[in-house]
């Protein structure tokens, strides 16, 4: 699984890190999201499923390998 985060419609909500925080980060700078994992271990992906499922600006996305 592939991450990916489209930080040009990232709204900085920061919901992704509460679902999972090794994977997805923020930079302070920019106000968006900062992807820690682009391919995060599998057991991983209830999380990520999650957080890309509950993001507000719909920034994010998994991309299969």
């Amino acid at each position: 699984m592939k991450v990916i985060a489209d930080t040009s419609i990232c709204q900085g909500h920061q919901l992704c890190q509460g679902e999972a925080p090794d994977v997805f980060g923020f930079d302070e700078a920019a106000d968006v999201v900062a992807l820690l994992e682009e391919h995060p271990d599998e057991t991983r992906r209830a999380a990520v499923t999650t957080a890309v499922r509950y993001c507000p600006a719909f920034a994010l996305s998994i991309e299969e390998d």
